[in-house]
């Protein structure tokens, strides 16, 4: 028999399931047949989204301000490997 693993959900599947319970168009028993998730953890997550909503505007990003350029970093570590290896040779050469 094989062992049953929990289920992970994202966060934007939580916040549109958590949206459509907002909406109110459908009951929750409809909601958890329609995602296929139990209606206490749609009423969770509801709550949940409900409590955290004025973070959205408190005017400080959710997101990290500084975009990491992955291009530029990757050009920086092989500046430093060339420059790594040259000093190794060169204190070969000196014999250090």
């Amino acid at each position: 028999m094989k062992k049953q693993t929990r289920r992970k959900f994202t966060p934007e599947f939580k916040a549109r399931v958590a949206l459509e319970a907002i909406r109110n168009q459908d009951t929750l028993a409809e909601l958890a047949q329609k995602f296929e998730v139990s209606p206490v953890l749609i009423s969770r997550w509801k709550t949940e989204c409900i409590e955290n909503m004025s973070s959205v505007f408190e005017g400080r990003p959710s997101a990290p301000e500084e975009s990491v350029d992955v291009d530029k970093l990757f050009a920086q570590i092989g500046q430093l490997k060339v420059e790594n290896d040259f000093l190794k040779k060169s204190c070969k050469r000196l014999g250090i």
